[in-house]
């Protein structure tokens, strides 16, 4: 289903070609194909001006998706555009590369030795995170029918900051969302909450390795211990998800020392975005489990297509192989630790912005990008004279596209800004930046009122309404 554009559309039924072509036609109609085709440049050029009007990439701080990459690594996906992913037996040296990313993950994040890794690509951290969420669901499901005991109420426990596909998981598949909200200066779930959430009907808690709305790493290991504690006292064991969508390709290299992932036997399952902080183009996530058992066999289809027998977890069937070629080289190109160098040099420029705006008087800092390279800022009390919303506004004017939203329950009364540090954001663009911004406080200093509000945001969180 394709719903209606946010920004709409024309209400003209044709666009209007540039006269220059003076062969084609006038008018080409905006919503019906037309009658008759059109020459390439003349096709290419309608559609370029369009997009003109699309915001700068490079200059989108809104967004966690990789906005550049070399032009070798685009190159080698363009060589693979007309490769589908899921023909294993077609393109079987694709689905080899698919392999090898997911053992160098399970490596990543210490997953047990094994003969071989559980784990696949997807089209990105949301459907990673469906397939997640359905093998928690299985396995409780198994257990619970194993002992004889009713398996018709699962729930799954997460912080309230979680990103929508989470509530989509528990909506599309049965399961009650158990969110647990802010409270004070807690912005994401701790281990008490955890805990404190769960009973005998819960198939896992979901831990997110650096929250969207601020950048923080949800505490993983303190979660786990919590629930070990609540094994030993109720017998409930309680499975943990992490949901690495960024913070999985950030800690490992910036945070060595940080106990999250499968060296914590609790943790069943890990996702992360390939496009993200993996540094390819979308769409590509990849959701790895700790070994075969944590992955039920009766999830697993085994499909006989086009001669070939070929095993299938996946919410989708046909997607690109592109993206997983594209992963497999900056693997390659990068190693590890050029990885650390790429995430630690973006945790660099996100702190050193971070401080600088803490200084410019009008902000305070709720996060300081010192875990995903991702803060969040607000407005001190005393700024009265206007709001985030227009200092958003004012940031967009320069190209600079910076999201301003308020915090979910119980912390609807904080709008902040947010800015994503991602790689190609410079210190040098982060001066222009900062420019840019003390140029909006001077002159948003002279209102005597906000003009904008939380309705004016034009930024989706990637939550649902309650999170608004």
């Amino acid at each position: 289903m394709t719903m209606p554009s946010a920004n709409g559309d024309s209400t003209r039924n044709h666009l209007a070609v540039n006269p220059v072509f003076t062969a084609e036609p006038a008018h080409i109609p905006r919503n019906t194909l037309p009658g008759d085709g059109l020459a390439p440049d003349v096709a290419y050029q309608v559609v370029h001006d369009e997009l003109m009007l699309d915001g700068n990439a490079r200059l989108n701080l809104a967004t966690f998706v990789t906005t550049w990459m070399e032009p070798t690594a685009e190159k080698l996906m363009a060589e693979c555009f007309d490769k589908n992913m899921i023909d294993k037996d077609e393109y079987p040296r694709t689905a080899t590369l698919e392999h090898r990313c997911t053992r160098m993950l399970g490596d990543l994040w210490h997953a047990p030795p094994a003969d071989d890794v559980t784990g696949c690509s997807t089209t990105g951290s949301s459907e990673a995170c469906m397939l997640a969420g359905l093998a928690l669901k299985r396995r409780w499901q198994h257990a619970r029918r194993a002992a004889g005991l009713p398996a018709d109420r699962p729930n799954l426990v997460m912080g309230i900051n979680v990103q929508v596909c989470w509530e989509k998981f528990a909506n599309y598949f049965d399961v009650e969302p158990r969110l647990v909200p802010m409270q004070g200066e807690r912005f994401h779930l701790d281990a008490e909450q955890a805990a404190a959430h769960c009973d005998e009907n819960t198939i896992g808690v979901v831990a997110v390795l650096g929250s969207t709305f601020d950048g923080s790493y949800e505490p993983v290991a303190d979660i786990c211990a919590a629930l070990d504690r609540l094994e030993a006292e109720r017998g409930w064991n309680v499975p943990v998800h992490v949901d690495g969508a960024s913070g999985a390709m950030v800690a490992p290299f910036c945070d060595p020392g940080l106990v999250w992932d499968f060296r914590l036997p609790r943790v069943a399952s890990i996702n992360t975005s390939g496009h993200k902080y993996g540094l390819v183009y979308p769409s590509v996530g990849w959701v790895v489990w700790r070994d075969a058992a944590a992955l039920p066999e009766d999830l697993v289809f085994r499909v006989n297509y086009l001669g070939g027998d070929m095993p299938t977890f996946a919410l989708n069937f046909s997607r690109p192989g592109a993206q997983v070629v594209a992963q497999y080289y900056t693997f390659l190109r990068l190693g590890f630790e050029g990885f650390r160098r790429v995430q630690q040099t973006c945790r660099d420029v996100a702190t050193s912005l971070a401080e600088r705006i803490g200084e410019l008087g009008p902000f305070r800092l709720l996060t300081k990008g010192d875990e995903l390279p991702v803060f969040v800022f607000a407005l001190r009390d005393d700024v009265t004279g206007y709001s985030v919303f227009d200092v958003s506004a004012h940031l967009r004017e320069s190209g600079w596209l910076v999201p301003a939203y308020t915090f979910p329950a119980h912390r609807t009364d904080l709008a902040v800004l947010r800015v994503v540090v991602r790689n190609g954001m410079t210190h040098d663009l982060a001066d222009l930046f900062l420019d840019d911004l003390r140029l909006a406080v001077e002159r948003l200093s002279r209102q005597a009122k906000p003009l904008r509000g939380a309705e004016s945001a034009s930024f989706a969180h990637g939550a649902s309404a309650h999170h608004a």
